[in-house]
């Protein structure tokens, strides 16, 4: 019996002791869950630093440069210019349309100039450029490179030119802001100068300054025309050329016609003669009289009698006849 009972006993202390080390196990197993989100605390912070970095670009007025972040980039600043080439059937049709389409779309568009070249009879080559927002220039461009296979043409050219301006952009942008520093600064020694020598001299630096700032926001201005508004330049030549009808030799309507413009020539150099030579008759009418009366004078009958006739002249010395015996 006793044997019994020591055996018994170790049997409740070994369920004991399996019931300690099961709870042992569980509290340790609670305790990984509550360190975990512990250690995820950083990596979060991380993660919204980065997003933070990420998202100021988007924020900052007027855009400008690489971010903090490695992967990171501010807006990026480009100059396009389209040149576009088509072949169409009607050249002056098309470049209505055209013009009409891009006002339309775009209400602020201008056109920069369209020039007319005729080739034959109605028949043009066109040129016209266009200045488009920078917003809508997709829009157009596709429009234009659509336009021909729809109007039963052809696309001659296609050129896209594209120009990065972001670091000129941005180092205009700090030049203006360390240039209006430079003036304040100026500005407030100005203020406080007593000397009449330093207020020249800082008088002439701040004009100097000024100069620069209006030359820099000059070319800020400039900078943001050309990344607000793109130029696009089409170009449109006819498809089909009539050409001049072949000679056919021999034509009586051909001769008549250069007869009669010969004869029309003729009568237009005849009387552009007479009216030159009206125009100089007050010179030719008072020579030809005077010479007509000169004329007349030398060749009168009576003053040709009234002149002394010259005398015979005799000669002194008779000569002596041969001679015919000897």
């Amino acid at each position: 019996m006793q044997y019994i009972h020591i055996h018994k006993k170790w049997r409740i202390f070994c369920l004991v002791g399996i019931v300690v080390l099961a709870v042992f196990l569980a509290g340790c197993g609670g305790a990984a869950p509550t360190a975990s989100p512990s250690m995820a605390v950083p990596n979060s912070g991380v993660s919204n630093a980065n997003s933070g970095a990420t998202s100021n670009p988007a924020k900052a007025p007027g855009g400008g440069g690489q971010t903090t972040g490695s992967t990171s980039f501010g807006p990026q600043y480009v100059i396009k210019t389209l040149n576009v080439g088509m072949a169409v059937k009607d050249t002056r049709k098309t470049a209505d349309e055209i013009q009409a389409w891009i006002t339309t779309a775009d209400p602020q568009a201008t056109s920069t100039g369209i020039n007319y070249t005729p080739i034959s009879d109605n028949f043009y080559n066109i040129s016209m450029s266009f200045s488009v927002q920078a917003t809508l220039y997709p829009q157009v461009a596709n429009y234009l490179k659509d336009y021909p296979s729809k109007q039963q043409g052809r696309l001659t050219g296609y050129n896209e030119s594209v120009q990065d301006a972001t670091n000129d952009y941005i180092d205009t942008q700090s030049r203006l802001k360390n240039l209006h520093a430079e003036q304040d600064r100026l500005l407030d020694l100005m203020s406080h100068a007593q000397a009449l020598g330093d207020v020249m001299t800082i008088n002439q630096s701040l004009t100097d300054v000024e100069g620069q700032i209006e030359s820099t926001e000059a070319h800020l201005k400039a900078l943001n025309g050309q990344v607000a508004f793109y130029n696009v330049s089409i170009s449109l030549q006819p498809i089909d050329v009539a050409p001049p009808p072949p000679s056919s030799g021999w034509s009586v309507t051909q001769i008549f016609h250069d007869a009669f413009a010969a004869s029309l020539a003729f009568g237009q150099a005849l009387l552009a003669f007479l009216i030159w030579l009206l125009a100089f008759s007050i010179y030719i009418i008072p020579a030809t009289l005077i010479l007509w009366l000169v004329f007349r004078w030398k060749n009168n009958p009576y003053r040709a009698a009234s002149l002394p006739k010259p005398n015979p002249v005799s000669s002194a010395y008779t000569p002596t006849p041969p001679d015919v015996h000897a």
